[in-house]
């Protein structure tokens, strides 16, 4: 090697030319691949030891870091021991020297390098390493240092990575526990003396009463102690830069030390109090106002780092707090923090002549707002239930300080968050009184005021009339992107009332009277401006206008019609508070709600303002829209309701009943065309299906407005209406005469005439698509090709959703169904063949099919059954297949997984019926779509084909296993007879094969279903399985185990090989560990006995699922280490 001077030179200038912005890719990798050759030496450390002490290049410093950092934690045990003691002496040496003058990011490396080397190699050959560290902590010039290292060993110490052995990692935790009670003195102390050292002595006269820092009645009703809120009312010390410097490391000590130790009397209440006093530093405005008084950046500056130590303080406490399991004994200091905080929560609530709560709030900083509603959170959810009990914690005036907070909140956000607070106090107050029948009462009487409140000033917040200016800043227009599920996506505006009504009817279900007579007057007062409209509607040359255009009575309006659509969505999401047991008690509420949604309905309808015009347009015309199609989605909400109704009175009176129905079916079928806005459109159809499926009423079919519909929908003149529309109308009229009627014996229900109108209406729903038949056999043109398609798409969907709607009913219904079907059925079955290399048709016709199977295989009997599925196994032949899946992209693979997903039904069926085709489709399966799919990484048809492979097993194991009663009698257990042995087995090493892919979904899929079939087959029980497969299975488990391919089922994996393993436990122990320790590369004879000593010999699973997981992470260890011993080296 060059002499150190000359090396430092040029590992100057080679750094400055690879971070230089000329220089190109390919020098670069040069540049880093001398890099990595020179730090593979042995003995480079101290060259590079001397450039961390002769360099001021940030650049070299880190390179030489980085070479220390690979030495320590991948070659370590390969380093003479004189070489370690010398690195031990000298890169301290060197921090303490530089420590000042280093920028931080080096000085950070330096100390988490040390540390390293003390996660390695203390006590036993570095045994001042956490003495030292003590040591800078208590001397007040290397305090700084002495935190920095004391976090970076908390970080790296006490949740140390895999580098470790099992072994070490619990010795470092237990030292460090060791630690704890001495290092949280000294924190305490250092905080605790600067706050002194900066309070403001006794001399400085009280604050004035105005100043809104006085203490308050309530103050000293929860600290119980006027010394306590005598402390906490001492003004906030202004601390000089170093001392706030040193208090915030001190906390970020504590918040990372919080994470991982347990609770207990190491954290004294000095301590928590301690904590306390900075967290005041977040709910103090007077710091940011000195620094816009003062104008300097440097005081701005000082203000955010104040701030920042509340945040600080804050995150230390939700640290704590977010610990469920609470000792006895440490009960007190958690009710001595929450009445801490809620001092702090009163404070930055406080209203005075200076200040409106909400402008207090946006004065404090953002984060310093989310850690505090994060404490509401973890108290609410997490311990009120335990302090509520104490006599002496004011939950009421804890509620009315939230109560504050929540509804000054500055940010949509913050908002959102504290409604959810209010949810997580709802439930457990829900579940309280469900559990605690006794003192209901008492109950309700302590929190009714409260929830009253509650309830009041969240329906305020929705409304445009009391919450303008907030309310518009919401966006309605951009969806966010849930990714998760796309119909669950919602615009900014509609999460905000989705989110404000579920807290609305959380209080419904506790205070149904309260809340309904809070909420229906609000509604009643806008539904008297919308019903009022009608004396500003005049006829025109074009048509209706709307006479109002002075543009503040617009904007009125707007306001008006915003809030009444809120208000009909929050009446509709109270529904189900009408029904059931308390349906006659709450009888005359929802009647009044239901009378006068039909008669907004039908107003809405008659006179039309979906179609008006207005002064406008952009804005009234959507809300105008909008709350017609609200009025009939709340309707709709009270479905069950009606039901209820009907079923109570169908046989005295029933005419208010008829009335209702009635007048709702004349309010829905002017809105069924295709020229009436789709949002209106859809919420007309979905009333008309709810009320044909959830009240058919017997008289339904007899009203005009229903016959209207149907002779609209089966007129082929008559212009189509949007897909879904058409799809919904249509399941509507098929329910309408395939429902049995409520409340009717079987001799009344009328099935012969229903049946005869249900096949008309098919077959006048069909007439295009059976016509397609003759043709289909004849080479398509290209347009008569997509005129095809469409009349395909068309009624395809109807048919499905039809089949769907009734797959649940009784057989009558579906008897009806099928018949009506069955000629339409036939035709797909032949137009089949004819459109297999049309995807999209093939994909629509075996969804078809797929619902076909679920819904009516019992009515389409055996023979036809059979036809259908030996048509599909002549069509799927390996070639369609290997197109399909290979060439079409996803809707090829949609077409075969829907193929699969039939066979699924098929291999379901209980009965001999289908049995016959077991072997054609197992040899389907193992012969044709597997070798296409086995080798693709794709996870497209995989799913689909293990879930049939697993079916197949599950529901057909005597096809494999034949169990014989003498057998078992004879010999006590049953051995049975096996037969197909070869599909079984091939079946089984598909599975194996798929352990060993990437996908994460297959794989804990697929484990599943073995775990299934052994718990409900005894799978790893069967003489085949333990013989020929067991251990091969567990072998595989534990190299996924090894390889950390699919860490996020560690547990999962786990317990299946214990179950595995737990069938032959000796042989597990006596053969199968010494095998897999004899086959593992990378580790010595001695590191394998090692590992089978540290494998004891427990039968239970905590202990046994122990074992493994420390098998595997000794097992890397031992490899990490091999792999960083120096080319030939000798072990003894």
């Amino acid at each position: 090697m060059a002499s150190e001077e000359a090396s430092l030179r040029a590992l100057e200038s080679l750094m400055t030319e690879f971070f230089h912005n000329c220089t190109t890719n390919e020098r670069k990798r040069e540049i880093e691949e001398l890099l990595n050759n020179f730090a593979q030496q042995i003995g480079a450390w101290r060259f590079c030891l001397y450039f961390l002490s002769s360099t001021r290049n940030d650049y070299v410093m880190m390179y030489s870091l980085t070479v220390f950092e690979n030495l320590i934690n991948k070659m370590w045990l390969g380093v003479p021991s004189q070489d370690k003691m010398e690195i031990r002496s000298c890169l301290p040496k060197l921090l303490l020297a530089h420590h000042k003058t280093l920028p931080y990011f080096i000085r950070n490396k330096l100390c988490k390098v040390i540390v390293d080397i003390g996660r390695q190699d203390w006590p036993m050959f570095y045994h001042d390493f956490f003495t030292n560290i003590l040591q800078l902590i208590q001397s007040p010039v290397t305090t700084p240092l002495g935190l920095i290292m004391l976090k970076t060993t908390s970080e790296e110490l006490a949740c140390p990575r895999e580098d470790l052995s099992v072994a070490r990692k619990e010795e470092l935790r237990k030292l460090l526990l060791d630690q704890v009670q001495t290092v949280l003195g000294l924190l305490t102390g250092i905080l605790e003396s600067i706050w002194d050292k900066h309070s403001v002595t006794a001399a400085t006269p009280p604050p004035s009463p105005s100043s809104g820092e006085s203490g308050g009645d309530l103050l000293s009703s929860l600290l119980q102690s006027p010394s306590a809120a005598k402390l906490l009312n001492q003004p906030i010390p202004i601390l000089d830069t170093e001392s706030e410097y040193i208090c915030s490391l001190a906390l970020e000590c504590l918040a990372h030390l919080f994470s991982w130790i347990p609770l207990s009397a190491s954290i004294t209440p000095s301590l928590l109090t301690t904590i306390f006093h900075f967290a005041r530093f977040g709910c103090d405005t007077r710091a940011r106002k000195m620094s816009s008084v003062n104008g300097s950046s440097q005081n701005s500056v000082l203000g955010q780092e104040r701030g920042r130590l509340g945040i600080l303080a804050m995150s230390c406490i939700n640290e704590l707090m977010s610990k469920n399991c609470v000792p006895m004994e440490f009960e007190e200091y958690l009710l001595r923090m929450f009445q801490q905080t809620f001092y702090l929560l009163q404070k930055i609530t406080k209203e005075n002549n200076a200040h409106t709560v909400k402008s207090r709030l946006e004065e404090l900083d953002e984060s310093y707002i989310e850690k505090f509603t994060d404490f509401l959170r973890l108290f609410v959810s997490v311990h009120l239930r335990r302090i509520e009990s104490y006599s002496q914690f004011p939950v009421v005036e804890f509620l009315a300080l939230l109560f504050k907070y929540t509804f000054h909140q500055p940010t949509h956000e913050g908002y959102f968050s504290c409604l959810d607070i209010w949810t997580l106090f709802l439930d457990y107050l829900t579940s309280k009184i469900k559990s605690r029948l006794a003192d209901k009462e008492a109950v309700f009487n302590r929190y009714e005021d409260a929830l009253v409140l509650l309830l009041t000033e969240v329906l305020n917040r929705i409304q445009f009339r009391y919450n303008q200016a907030q309310l518009e800043e919401l966006d309605d227009e951009t969806l966010d992107d849930d990714v998760r599920n796309r119909d669950l996506q919602q615009t900014e505006w509609q999460r905000y009332l989705r989110q404000s009504l579920e807290v609305v009817a959380k209080v419904m279900e506790l205070l149904p009277t309260h809340a309904f007579s809070t909420l229906f007057p609000v509604l009643q007062d806008n539904l008297e401006v919308y019903l009022g409209l009608q004396q500003f509607v005049v006829t025109s040359g074009t048509g209706h206008r709307l006479n109002i255009t002075a543009e503040n009575d617009c904007r009125r309006l707007h306001c008006s019609l915003r809030d009444l659509s809120s208000l009909l969505q929050a009446v509709g999401r109270l529904a189900e508070y009408f029904i059931g047991d308390v349906f006659a008690a709450r009888f005359n509420d929802a009647l009044t709600v239901v009378e006068r949604l039909v008669k907004v309905t039908l107003y809405g309808s008659q006179i039309k303002l979906y179609n008006i015009e207005t002064a406008v347009p952009s804005v009234l015309k959507p809300d105008l829209i909008d709350v017609h199609a609200q009025s009939l989605a709340a309707l709709q909400a009270y479905s069950h309701w009606l039901a209820q109704f009907y079923s109570e009175v169908h046989r005295q009176n029933p005419e208010q009943f008829i009335s209702l129905v009635s007048t709702a079916l004349e309010a829905i079928t002017p809105l069924i065309s295709s020229k009436v806005q789709e949002k209106l459109l859809l919420s007309a159809c979905h009333l008309l299906v709810s009320l044909a499926t959830t009240v058919r009423p017997v008289f339904l079919i007899r009203i005009p407005a229903v016959q209207k519909v149907f002779n609209r929908i089966t007129d082929t003149s008559a212009q189509r209406l949007p897909d879904k529309a058409q799809v919904l109308v249509c399941r509507a009229l098929s329910n309408v005469l395939l429902l049995p009627w409520p409340n009717l014996p079987e001799s009344e229900q009328q099935w012969a005439v229903r049946s005869t109108n249900h096949a008309s209406l098919i077959s006048a729903l069909t007439r295009e698509y059976r016509h397609l038949k003759s043709s289909a056999i004849l080479p398509q043109r290209k347009v008569r090709l997509e005129d095809t398609k469409v009349i395909i798409h068309q009624t395809l969907s109807i048919l499905e959703d039809t089949v769907e709607s009734i797959s649940g009913e009784s057989t009558k219904s579906r008897q009806i169904c099928y018949q009506s079907l069955q000629e339409s059925v036939q035709v797909s079955l032949a137009l089949f063949p004819a459109f297999i290399h049309q995807s999209d048709v093939t994909d629509e016709m075996l969804s078809f099919f797929l619902t076909l199977f679920q819904g009516l295989r019992v009515q389409m009997g055996v023979p036809f059954t059979e036809q259908i599925i030996q048509t599909f196994l002549n069509m799927f032949t390996r070639e369609q297949l290997a197109e399909s899946i290979l060439h079409e992209g996803s809707t090829g693979c949609r077409v075969v997984e829907k193929f699969l997903k039939i066979l699924q039904v098929v291999v379901q069926e209980p009965g001999q019926v289908f049995k016959p085709f077991l072997p054609s489709i197992i040899s389907l399966c193992m012969e044709q779509v597997y070798p296409i799919i086995a080798e693709r990484s794709s996870p497209d048809v995989k799913a689909e084909l293990f879930e049939l492979l697993f079916r197949v097993l599950h529901h057909n194991w005597r096809y494999f296993f034949k169990s014989s009663v003498l057998a078992s009698v004879q010999r006590g257990i049953a051995e049975e007879q096996m037969e197909n042995e070869a599909q079984f087995s091939a079946i089984m090493q598909a599975f194996g094969q798929s352990f060993l892919q990437p996908d994460i979904h297959l794989f804990k899929q697929n484990l599943f279903y073995l775990e299934t079939l052994n718990t409900k087959q005894k799978l790893y029980h069967k003489k085949i399985f333990r013989t020929t497969m067991l251990f091969q299975f567990v072998n595989v488990l534990l190299q996924v185990l090894v390889h950390k391919s699919h860490d996020l089922l560690q547990e999962e994996i786990g317990i299946a090989i214990y179950n595995m393993a737990s069938v032959d436990f000796d042989s597990f122990y006596s053969a199968f560990l010494t095998e897999f320790l004899a086959s593992c590369d990378g580790v010595d004879s001695n590191q394998k006995n090692v590992l089978g000593r540290n494998f004891k010999m427990d039968r239970d699973l905590p202990s046994f699922t122990q074992n493994v997981h420390r098998l595997v992470n000794d097992l890397r260890y031992y490899r990490l280490c091999n792999d960083s011993l120096p080319p030939g080296t000798v072990k003894l």
